[in-house]
């Protein structure tokens, strides 16, 4: 009460020493229409001390009451009703400004250049801007918190030199005032400082800090959802408690919320399961209806994660379905290929894409085509109208191999392989001696993995495809599948120690066997007519790039391999939807193997 009842005696004491400068009449029409003297306000050191320093420190009841004073608020009106930067520049020159009022006018100046897309540089330039900047750093610390958060982001929209000694004023107050700073002012700041410096910032590791410091006075979803799609990325242990906070508040996140969170932590493959389940359980049990970005945007977010949840999938699959007509090509890959990642199929939802792709074959690029594609080699998928589908396809295909990058061309033929669809056109293009010598000495997994699927096609071209007469890879080729061993898992452990003690000799078995068609076989074991096992290394084998024996198999002798399978997350368990397990079965039967599956099934949280 005493420090109010003495500013009001200082207003009323000063009121009889201020006088009136000239003003344009424009200027000081107010909504009501009616003309009103404004009185400018000498901010010498009395003033300023006395009632801007208090500022900070009172109460939002006593700042509203400060604003009320007429000579605050004729500057004020002033402000917000500039239509245009000189409206605010030429407030600098008719009147004694503080740095307070200085510091709005700036905003108010990158607001309007932002609104309506004005060049700041001739703001910048402009000789009463830099007085405003002059007026400002005068007296800094005399600035209010909210306006000198507002200023400083103002101050980095206008493109204002940060070497400038305004702008690094401007920033040493902010890490001075950053205690005394609202949590909602962090967050503003620090998600604006991400988005113009990203990490590289010394107020914005001080800002995280006191973030990870005052995480227990977030409120709301919204400030939750903001920092973890804006700033989680930037400190991890913020991210920890965001995570907490969101697990916390994930009854109470709208659709667009739950997206928003799956994207951030998509983003950051941060595979945070308790807060999955929650918001997947919250999103089946409140959200009935989901507009089309929603579904997109959770089933990418799946798929990034690896996060297998079927009851949503099939949520989202039947969600998706009626609306496969009318969503645009780049929105039907992007779909396709997040159930492709997630090895989950839903046949109408692909029916229906397949018959998509038929309708507006014009629409769809090639990268489009390829796209869905090598989605659906993923799964295996062959569309109900596959002769029409792939005349469609291979019709689109001509004459543009060649304009395709060397990978996703690799990746194209060996889908079509997996489809069974490659024709030799395609089989010639990938194993010509002038295509496959690109990568040729690179040790690198990229490279590496091109040649296996390069050796995988040239099995195609020789097991699959009768008609095909070449080219083909060379040997040295060929031993491009082979690795050092990695460790031996659980399953793989236990067929060998089973298969040992069946076999009862090292001599009647082959372990860890690379074959030239790319494929990895866990052991194999040749029988005879009367399914015994024979010494399998005294035969010839001409499905490994060396081969120990030399002597060809007896009559109705047969050879046997042992596929170890593992899908931990594989949600449905037909084995014959994947793509590349398919074709690996389809080789070693063409070369002459009797399958044996040894497979594990799980679902992975």
């Amino acid at each position: 009460m005493a420090a109010r009842l003495v500013r009001r005696c200082c207003w009323r004491h000063l009121g009889a020493f201020i006088s009136p400068p000239s003003v344009p009449a424009s200027l000081l029409v107010l909504p009501a229409g009616k003309m009103v003297t404004a009185r400018a306000l000498p901010f010498n050191s009395f003033h300023t001390s006395s009632l801007l320093s208090w500022a900070d420190g009172f109460s939002v009841k006593e700042q509203v009451e400060e604003s009320r004073n007429p000579e605050h608020k004729v500057i004020t009106e002033l402000i917000e009703r500039a239509t245009a930067p000189q409206d605010l520049l030429q407030l600098a020159q008719l009147y004694a400004l503080s740095s307070n009022q200085a510091s709005q006018i700036i905003t108010q100046l990158s607001k309007l250049a932002v609104e309506k897309k004005l060049e700041a540089r001739s703001i910048v330039q402009d000789a009463r801007f830099q007085q405003l900047l002059s007026i400002m750093d005068s007296q800094i610390s005399h600035v209010w918190n909210n306006t000198l958060v507002n200023l400083l982001k103002s101050l980095y929209s206008l493109g204002v030199d940060s070497s400038r000694r305004e702008v690094q004023s401007v920033e040493q107050e902010v890490l001075w005032r950053l205690r005394r700073l609202t949590f909602r002012q962090l967050t503003s700041l620090a998600e604006f400082l991400v988005f113009k410096q990203g990490k590289e910032s010394k107020l914005l590791s001080e800002i995280i800090k006191k973030l990870e410091l005052r995480w227990t006075e977030l409120e709301g979803t919204r400030s939750v959802v903001s920092l973890m799609s804006r700033v989680g990325h930037v400190s991890p242990a913020l991210m920890d408690r965001l995570e907490d906070k969101a697990l916390e508040l994930a009854e109470h996140f709208e659709p667009d919320e739950i997206r928003k969170v799956m994207l951030a932590l998509a983003y950051q493959t941060r595979r945070c399961v308790p807060l999955l389940r929650a918001l997947s359980y919250h999103l089946l049990q409140k959200h009935s209806e989901l507009s089309l970005s929603i579904l997109l945007d959770l089933i990418f977010a799946y798929g990034k994660l690896n996060f297998h949840q079927p009851q949503v999938f099939q949520k989202i699959a039947t969600d998706l379905h009626p609306l496969v007509a009318n969503m645009t090509p780049v929105e039907v890959t992007r779909c396709v290929r997040s159930f492709a990642l997630l090895k989950w199929l839903s046949l109408p939802l692909f029916e229906a894409v397949a018959q998509y792709t038929l309708d507006n074959t014009k629409q769809l690029s090639v990268s489009h085509l390829c796209g869905l594609i090598l989605s659906f080699a993923r799964l295996n998928f062959q569309p109900s109208a596959s002769e029409d589908f792939f005349s469609m396809v291979h019709e689109e295909l001509e004459g543009e191999l060649d304009k395709l990058e060397p990978h996703l061309l690799v990746d194209l033929v060996w889908s079509l392989c997996v489809l069974q669809q490659a024709k030799a056109p395609y089989l010639q293009r990938v194993l010509a001696p002038e295509f496959y010598s690109q990568i040729r000495g690179d040790e690198s997994p990229k490279a590496h993995g091109l040649r296996l699927k390069l050796i995988h096609i040239n099995a195609t071209a020789r097991l699959e495809s009768p008609e095909y007469q070449g080219p083909f890879l060379p040997g040295e080729m060929l031993s491009g599948s082979e690795q050092g061993e990695d460790r031996a898992t659980l399953l793989q452990s236990s067929l060998r120690e089973a298969l040992a003690g069946l076999l009862g000799s090292q001599d009647k078995g082959r372990f860890n066997a690379h074959t030239i068609y790319g494929w990895h076989i866990d052991a194999e074991m040749v029988v005879d007519s009367e399914n015994k096992p024979l010494p399998v290394k005294n035969f010839a084998a001409p499905h490994l790039l060396h081969s120990e024996g030399k002597k060809p198999l007896p009559p109705d002798a047969r050879r046997v391999a042992f596929l170890r399978w593992e899908f931990p997350n594989f949600s449905n368990r037909s084995k014959e939807l994947l793509g590349r397990y398919a074709m690996a079965r389809r080789h070693l039967q063409a070369a002459g193997f009797l399958l044996v599956d040894v497979s594990t099934w799980g679902q992975a949280p």
